[in-house]
Order: structure tokens, then C-alpha cells, then sequence
């Protein structure tokens, strides 16, 4: 017993001794907090701690008075002398720099941190939000796409597979975005508009994402809604080498084959363009191997990246050199139903034609290819090249089965006529961009120069993109043979375009100083010609097997004349193709611009105004004459574009900030062509007068800093935009059609809050963004005859509708929980976001748009690092399998009468998709 108490005594007398020590870590020069710091006991070095997400650290003593050791990677080692362990610590570590014998010595900015993103966020001269590397490394998302739509204010229109694709900003459609590589603009491989997909860059060749919300006149004009700059990896200080290797499944395969076909059946060129306009293609001309149907479980996907970066000749020499792949099969199950407005009686209500069944299945194969080297001739020149590659390929199978709503449908007694098409599409993108870039100081570093010289190209190839139709029908639940369409059977298209784009930028800044005001004067234009070729040809088939008796020789039926598609007998109704499609266009378009600016600090107030000036030249051209059509023209006009900023930083770590700027949207390409394009129940045609939007711009915003690596900000934004481009029906002479135009004004107004926290090892990120917009467009209204007598029951008229813009979604909001444990190396994010309704597609009917509904996604991210400098890692993406729906506001009654039919939140449902969740592991090496 006495044993028992003595061990006791001793216990309370060590634990009395033991007194917590707490402090926190940071850079000598930069105030930054230092993520995994080592601090220990001078004599007792095994007790130990690391520092976490805030530089925080707790560590028992043994004593009031002990010594500590510090020391961090890249920084000096210190001891520090604690005096008391009441105090709260501060210990200050200093950069550890390599003594060289030049006598020039570099610096190098660290900006890949989310200290390093807070920091160019605080510093920045306009309103700016920024993803670094670390938080995209952390983050679950494999493309840009999917890593842009954890920024506050922004959501992304996604593709058939559920990724990102598009970025909409403040609830401007994509349209009114434009996107930079380190600064300039890129083509866009889409063959009528010029927003570029984000969902082609890979995610991991990004140094940091750059949203910017308020342009200075330094910037180009033509975005509304913002700008997206990919700022790509720089040459590090020292040599480091990267690499990762990871595989992983889609859980929606798990449930169904995955189908494919030989994309090496493809022809790149139609016979068209292979043989001449007045060659007629026969049967042999195109291979029966691409529409080979081929069904099995999908293989698991694969990703790999590596880089390498230097400093060499006295770090005068700066290399980059980096290159990613990304092969993953993905896809969906979808219902979708067809629909039209009701014009038999003055309703107007949705009405039902067709219930469709799909399945997408799609491989996509990515790969990224980033050089960039820079030549420091000395501390006042340097130069560099930066050159990049993206490659995208979609190969997709889309399997429909579609059941007539209508003619022959008959539910009770199991009667309904069934289609079936598919279709075989390999979609292929590129980008390229080439810069040369010099920066120069002159007397004594007052006056600095920089210049670009650009080369950009974009092309995007669908060819020989198949599809097979057939049919059969159901009678009392009993199924007759399948057979192919009679009347177009098949058809294969080929669609090309390319985007050239030759550019200069000069920028040219005067820095001076007059007691305690700092200003700078800046001057500089730039010079763009972009031409685009756009190329279209489709062929269609009927069935014909001229080995049948006559009369039977178009009737070919599955399991007697072949079974799968690859053995079905067609001749070709169009020997000609369509080459007179309005699709095969050329566009030009040529832009001048010049700017002056001024900067002003006095003490706490930043002052930027300027004046932008730019003339655009924009045209086209149809390769083959349309009749009743301009079949070139062009659109040339000049604007000045004025903007100011204010910046206030009461203290250090606060901002508060207005800003104002005039910006511009130019039309698409295609939308000022003279194209007739006659659907079934109305005529889509181009604006050839469509006149490009103005708007102006008005941001406040409150920043606060409490750490380097946290924030709070408060935004408000207004929009005033004058002459929107959107489409509705239009009445011409005799005639009313869909089209492109400007309709009046329109408002966008919200808020913003984003929140970053974090508590030793756990961090909290979070933002909210409000949206409200309006805009009045005409719409087709049905309505009763007053005229009792007459044979038209039901007249139709043009009426305004006041709606959201194309796009808004009124709520959006994203929160991230992080979780850092330093000392055994594991990292931890769990991502949350939320995208409220908005509007998907503008209906020409009244109060018919098609809404995407409000959805949750939530993503995961593990890993664990190793101190030989590898990492473990696993990230899940679409963990809930949140379902895409779409869906019209209005419901009818009568869809009640459809088979298995369900409404959505009140209304009728229109499609909804989905994607399954995604699983990937991997291993990523540094050294």
C-alpha cells in the first residue's frame, strides 16, 4: 500500500512540474504563421510538438523557466529563453538564405500558400479572390472547373457527366466572363461562342486561381461578370521535383456496363473534303466498325503528373517544366422528357411528347504539357518564355430509348411505340499558347516596361460522329421486332474549327514620390487578331439491302437482318452532305486598345483611375452563299471604358474598398451570322444587328486580416447592364423567330461573405453569396379569340416577361472543414457546397423556362505525409449522388395520365440525372 501512495506523491509532483507552454510561430520578415514548425525542450528533446493551421503550439515544461528550440525548414534554427510560462509566445524565425558569390541576389515572392493567396488578396489594387496551390492540392477536384466553384460568388454549369465546364460569375452567364493563362487571353475551342470550358485544364499544373470582380483599365473590357487567370507553375528557388500516380472508379459502373466503340474507325475528314464538292460518297466510304457497339465494366481510371523546377548559372536560369494525364470513364443514367406549350386551348401549360430513357457512357482523356523558362540578365531585366498544351478527348456512347407520348399511347392497356437511338461521338479540344514576356526597369527602377508577344490557338474536331436509329412498338405489353428508321436511318457529321489568335501587350509604369505620397502613372494598349475557320458536313442514311426481294429491301429487322448496328445495310440519301449548312462560317476579328492610369497612395487611401480605350472590328463570312442573305458583313465600334478604385486600410490588417469600371460583352461569333435554322414548330435565326452590352460596375467591399492566413470579407455589388444579349421570339415582316437580341436593361445586385478561421489543427472555410437580377424579354402567349365566330380558337402574341438572367442561381454557398495534424503528417478536408435554383434554359413561351433545381454536393480529401517526402492520398467527389434535375414551374394536370410519372417541387419534371461518386487514391512524391 505504501508502494501505491509513494507512486502517487511522485505523480502529482510531476504533473505540478509539467506547465503548459503556449505560443505561436512566425516569419521574421512577413508575419506569417509557420504550419509545422518543430518546438521542443532544449533538455528534454523528447518532448516535442509541431505547430498547427494557426502556427500555434502547446508544449509542457518542466520548469517556470526552460529554453525552447525552434526550427522550420528553410529558416534558421533559434533557441528562445522562456521566462515565464504564463506569457503567450511569439517566436520569430528568420529565413535561411544560401550564401553566393554573385554579387546579384534574387528574391523570390511565396505565393502558393494560403498566406501567400491572403496576402495578394489584401495587397491586391482591386477586388480579387484567390485559390493557392496548397488549397487545390488539398481539394478534391481534378480540373479547374470543379476548383473555381469553391470561390464565393461563382457557380459552374456542368457537362453530361456532371463536371464543371463553365464558369458563371455573380450570376452572369458564362458569356460575360473571360479567361487568362499568366495574364492573357486564350481562344475558346467552341464553334459558334468564345467562353472557353475550364473542365480541359488540368488542376494541378496551377500555381494559384485569380478571380478578379472589378477590372482596372489595365485589364481587357469585355467582362461583366469577372475574369478567371490561371496563373501556371513558376521556376522554384531551388531544384524540386514533383510526381503522383493515383487510380480510381465511378460507383455508377458498379451498377451497369460501361459502353464504348473503336474510335480508330474514325475518319478525320468527310468524304467532302477528301475527294471534292462533286464527288457523290457511296456506303464504302465510311466504316461500319465505329457504330460496333461494345459493352463490358468500365476499367478503372488513371492519373499521373510530374514537374521540375530549377534555378541554375547562378540562378540566373529559371525552369519549369510539368506535365499531367487524366484517362477516367464517366457518365450518367437519365430520364428526360420532351415538351411543348399547350396551343389547343389558351392554358398555356407544359405538355408532355416523349419520356426518355439514357445512359451516357464516356471516356475522357486529358493531358496538360507547361514550360517555362525565364533569363534574369539582372536585377532590372529579365525575359521569359512560357508555352502550354491542353488536350481533351471525350469519346461517348449516348443510349436512348424514347416512348411517343402521344400517337399510339395507351398505358391501361399496355400500348405505347418505342425508338431507339444511339450515338457514337468522340469530341476532341486543344489549346495552345505560346508567350514571350520581358520586364525592364530603367532610372533607378522608376520607370518599368513590360511587354508580350502572343501566339494562341484553339481547335475542336467532331468527326464522323454517328448516330443509329430505330423503332418498334408495343401492343397489349407485347413487343414487335425492332427495325431501322425507314426515313433516316443514320446520319454522320463532321464538324471542325479553328481559332488563331496573334496578340502584343506594352505596359509601361512611372513610379514617384512627393513626401508622403507614392504615385504611379501607367500607360501601355494592346493588338489582337483572331481568325476562326468553322467547317460542318453531315450525311444521311437510309436502310437498303439490295440482296432482298423488292418491296421488303428498306425493312430490316433485328435478329433476322442483323444484330448489331455495324451489320446494318445502308445506302446514302445525301451523296453531297450539307456543306451549306450555316456552320461553315469564317469569323475575324481584330482588337485595339489603349489605356492611361493613375495610381495614388497617400497613408492609409489607395486611389486608382483610369481610362481604357477600345475599338473592335468584328465580322464574317459564309463559305457558301446563302440565298436571301448578307453573306458577309462586319460590326465596328469603340469604347472608353473608365473605372476608379478606392483601398482604405485604417490598420494593417484592413481594407475597406469601392470600386466602379465600365466593361463591354461582345456577341458571339456565330450570333451576328445570317443563319435560318427551321425547326418543327418555330425558325432559330441569326441577328446580324445585334449591338454588343455595356455595363457599370459598382463594388464595396470590407476586408479584415485577423491572421496572415485568415479573412473575413463583406462584399455588395450593382450591375446596371445596358442592351443584354439574350434570346426570344422576335416578329420580322411576316414572320416570328427565336433569336439572339438586346432586350432594354437589366439589374444584378448581391452580397458576398467569405470566412477563413482556423484553431491549431482544425480550420474552418466558408463563403455565401446573395443574387438578385431581372431582365424583361419577349414571349409567346397563348389566349382565347374574343372572336366567337372565328375558326381560330386560339391566337398567339408577343408579350414581356420580367425574369432572372440566364444562369443566377439566388443562393450559393461552400464550406470546407480542414483538418492538419503536422506531427504525424495528416491532412484532412471535408467540402459542402449548395447552388439554389436558377434559371437553365429560356423557353419562347411565357413563364415556361426550364429551371435547374437547388442542389448539395459534398466532396472528401485525406492524406498522409511521410518524411522521405511522399504522400498517400484519397479524394471522393459526389459523396450524396445528388441527382441534376430540371424542371418547368408550372405542372399539368394531365401528365398524370404518363406512366411512372413524378412532378418536381410542384411543377414538371423535365430531366434529371445521375452521376454516381467517384472514388481516387494515389501517391504523390516532392523532393
Amino acid at each position: 500500500m505504501k508502494y501505491i501512495l509513494f507512486a502517487c506523491l511522485l505523480l502529482e509532483a510531476n504533473m505540478l512540474m509539467a506547465m503548459p507552454v503556449r505560443g505561436i510561430v512566425k516569419d521574421s520578415e512577413t508575419g506569417e504563421e509557420l504550419v509545422g514548425a518543430t518546438v521542443f525542450v532544449k533538455d528534454n528533446p523528447g518532448r516535442g510538438v509541431v505547430t498547427g493551421l494557426d502556427g500555434s503550439f502547446s508544449i509542457e515544461a518542466n520548469a517556470e523557466r526552460c529554453t525552447l528550440i525552434c526550427s522550420y525548414l528553410g529558416y534558421k534554427t533559434v533557441e528562445y529563453t522562456v521566462q515565464s510560462v504564463s506569457d503567450k509566445l511569439t517566436i520569430l524565425l528568420e529565413p535561411a538564405y544560401s550564401e553566393i558569390n554573385e554579387v546579384v541576389v534574387y528574391g523570390y515572392a511565396i505565393n502558393d500558400t494560403e498566406t501567400g493567396a491572403r496576402s495578394l488578396e489584401r495587397l491586391s489594387s482591386n477586388v480579387m479572390n484567390i485559390v493557392s496551390t496548397k488549397a487545390i492540392e488539398m481539394s478534391p477536384d481534378m480540373t479547374v472547373a470543379n476548383v473555381i466553384q469553391r470561390v464565393s460568388g461563382v457557380t459552374v454549369e456542368r457537362n453530361s457527366s456532371g463536371d464543371g465546364q463553365y464558369a458563371i460569375l455573380r450570376g452572369m452567364d458564362k458569356r460575360y466572363n473571360y479567361t487568362l493563362v499568366n495574364g492573357v487571353k486564350i481562344p475558346s475551342p467552341d464553334n459558334k461562342n468564345r467562353f472557353v470550358p475550364l473542365d480541359i485544364f488540368p488542376s494541378e499544373l496551377l500555381d494559384r486561381l485569380e478571380v478578379t470582380k472589378a477590372l482596372t483599365a489595365d485589364m481587357e473590357g469585355d467582362a461583366i461578370g469577372g475574369a478567371v487567370n490561371m496563373v501556371m507553375k513558376d521556376a522554384p528557388p531551388h531544384r524540386q521535383i514533383t510526381a503522383n500516380l493515383s487510380t480510381g472508379y465511378n460507383a455508377l459502373f458498379l451498377e451497369r456496363d460501361f459502353y464504348s466503340f473503336d474510335t480508330k474507325g474514325i475518319s478525320k475528314q468527310s468524304p467532302y473534303e477528301v475527294y471534292g464538292e462533286s464527288y457523290p460518297a457511296k456506303p464504302r466510304d465510311f466504316s461500319g466498325e465505329l457504330i460496333r457497339l461494345n459493352t463490358g465494366k468500365a476499367p478503372a481510371n488513371l492519373f499521373g503528373g510530374f514537374s521540375y523546377g530549377d534555378r541554375l548559372i547562378h540562378d540566373r536560369l529559371g525552369i519549369m517544366l510539368a506535365g499531367s494525364y487524366q484517362n477516367s470513364y464517366r457518365g450518367s443514367d437519365c430520364v428526360f422528357y420532351g415538351t411543348s406549350t399547350a396551343t389547343s386551348d389558351a392554358s398555356n401549360l407544359p405538355v408532355l411528347t416523349d419520356k426518355n430513357d439514357r445512359t451516357y457512357s464516356e471516356r475522357q482523356t486529358r493531358y496538360g504539357l507547361h514550360a517555362k523558362f525565364d533569363w534574369r540578365f539582372s536585377l532590372q531585366h529579365k525575359i521569359q518564355w512560357y508555352n502550354a498544351y491542353m488536350d481533351f478527348s471525350n469519346a461517348q456512347v449516348r443510349d436512348n430509348s424514347k416512348i411517343d407520348l402521344n400517337i399510339g399511347y395507351n398505358p391501361g392497356q399496355g400500348d405505347y411505340n418505342l425508338s431507339y437511338d444511339t450515338r457514337f461521338r468522340l469530341n476532341h479540344q486543344q489549346i495552345l499558347n505560346s508567350t514571350l514576356k520581358g520586364t525592364h526597369y530603367f532610372l533607378s527602377e522608376t520607370l518599368k516596361t513590360d511587354w508580350s508577344a502572343v501566339y494562341s490557338r484553339a481547335f475542336s474536331e467532331t468527326p464522323d460522329n454517328a448516330s443509329v436509329h430505330t423503332v418498334t412498338s408495343v401492343r397489349n405489353y407485347q413487343a414487335n421486332p425492332i427495325s431501322v428508321v425507314t426515313l433516316g436511318g443514320a446520319d454522320r457529321r463532321w464538324e471542325h474549327n479553328t481559332d488563331n489568335d496573334k496578340a502584343v501587350y506594352l505596359n509601361i509604369v512611372y513610379s514617384a514620390v512627393a513626401g508622403k505620397i507614392k504615385m504611379d502613372f501607367s500607360a501601355g494598349g494592346l493588338y489582337r487578331d483572331k481568325q476562326r475557320s468553322n467547317f460542318f458536313n453531315q450525311y444521311d442514311f437510309r436502310p437498303y439491302d439490295e440482296s432482298k426481294e423488292e418491296g421488303m429491301r428498306n425493312n430490316l429487322i433485328k435478329g433476322v437482318d442483323w444484330n448489331d448496328y455495324s451489320e446494318i445495310r445502308f445506302t446514302v440519301f445525301t451523296p453531297f452532305g450539307a456543306v451549306g449548312n450555316p456552320l461553315n462560317y469564317d469569323a475575324s476579328e481584330r482588337i485595339a486598345a489603349g489605356y492611361g492610369q493613375a495610381k495614388t497612395v497617400i497613408n492609409n487611401l489607395q486611389v486608382i483611375a483610369g481610362l481604357r480605350i477600345e475599338n473592335t472590328d468584328q465580322g464574317y463570312f459564309l463559305k457558301y452563299a446563302v440565298e436571301g442573305v448578307k453573306n458577309s458583313g462586319n460590326q465596328v465600334y469603340t469604347d472608353y471604358l473608365p473605372d476608379v478604385h478606392l483601398k482604405y486600410s485604417p490598420l494593417a490588417n484592413n481594407n475597406i474598398r469601392a470600386s466602379y469600371y465600365k466593361s463591354i460583352n461582345r456577341p458571339g461569333f456565330f450570333e451576328i451570322v445570317p443563319y435560318r435554322i427551321i425547326n418543327e414548330d418555330y425558325t432559330e435565326m441569326g441577328n446580324p444587328d445585334l449591338q454588343h452590352t455595356i455595363a457599370h460596375n459598382i463594388d464595396l467591399r470590407y476586408e479584415y486580416f485577423p491572421r496572415p492566413s485568415e479573412q473575413f470579407m463583406l462584399g455588395l455589388f450593382y450591375k446596371k447592364i445596358e442592351n443584354p444579349i439574350e434570346y426570344g421570339m422576335i416578329t420580322q415582316g411576316q414572320g416570328t423567330f427565336y433569336m439572339p437580341a438586346n432586350f432594354g436593361n437589366a439589374s444584378n445586385y448581391g452580397m458576398e461573405i467569405d470566412i477563413t478561421k482556423y484553431f491549431h489543427s482544425f480550420g474552418v472555410k466558408g463563403n455565401y453569396t446573395f443574387t438578385h437580377s431581372a431582365i424583361t424579354t419577349t414571349k409567346l402567349f397563348n389566349y382565347n379569340n374574343p372572336d366567337p365566330s372565328s375558326s381560330e380558337k386560339v391566337l398567339v402574341k408577343n408579350v414581356n416577361q420580367t425574369r432572372p438572367l440566364n444562369g443566377q442561381a439566388r443562393h450559393v454557398a461552400n464550406l470546407s472543414l480542414l483538418y492538419k495534424d503536422t506531427q504525424y503528417g495528416w491532412d484532412g478536408q471535408l467540402a459542402f457546397s449548395y447552388t439554389g435554383d436558377r434559371m437553365y434554359a429560356v423557353s419562347r413561351y411565357l413563364d415556361n423556362d426550364i429551371w435547374q433545381s437547388g442542389y448539395f454536393q459534398l466532396d472528401a480529401s485525406i492524406e498522409k505525409k511521410f518524411k522521405t517526402g511522399l504522400t498517400l492520398f484519397v479524394k471522393a467527389t459526389n459523396l450524396l449522388d445528388t441527382p441534376m434535375v430540371h424542371y418547368l414551374k408550372k405542372d399539368n394536370p394531365s401528365n398524370s395520365r404518363i406512366e411512372g410519372y413524378e412532378n418536381h417541387q410542384g411543377g414538371t419534371l423535365v430531366r434529371r440525372d445521375y452521376y454516381g461518386q467517384n472514388l481516387q487514391a494515389g501517391i504523390r512524391y516532392k523532393l
